[in-house]
């Protein structure tokens, strides 16, 4: 009697495979191809480097010619702009200051590695 309670559903046969499946029995499927799959392109460290440089260079003269923006009279620049600009420019060279700084721990640690 508590059998007539639950429905039966042939669930196996409701499945959708798609070649993302992982296989019924840990059997994977024909249409998946693990070979297939490219790694992304990943800068080095001259491009990561010369990319922090240029962003560092962009936010050092923010500052200038927002401040030139306003005493030319523009009007969607106020002193406030400038003052942000400011205070980002200050946190970017300190952050910059710090990765040179671990960049050159770093290469004195492994000029001292012994081979």
């Amino acid at each position: 009697m508590q059998n007539s309670y639950f429905p039966k559903y042939d669930l196996a046969s409701r499945i959708e495979h798609t070649k993302f499946d992982s296989g019924m029995g840990g059997i994977m499927p024909k249409s998946i191809r693990l070979e297939g799959v490219e790694a992304p392109e990943t800068q080095n460290f001259k491009q990561v480097f010369t990319g922090v440089i240029e962003n560092l260079n962009a936010q050092m003269e923010a500052p200038d010619n927002l401040l030139k923006d306003v005493m030319m009279g523009n009007k969607n620049v106020d002193i406030h702009d400038v003052m942000t600009a400011m205070s980002k420019s200050e946190i970017a060279v300190n952050v910059a200051t710090q990765l040179t700084g671990k960049v050159i721990n770093a290469y004195d640690r492994i000029s001292q590695i012994s081979v």
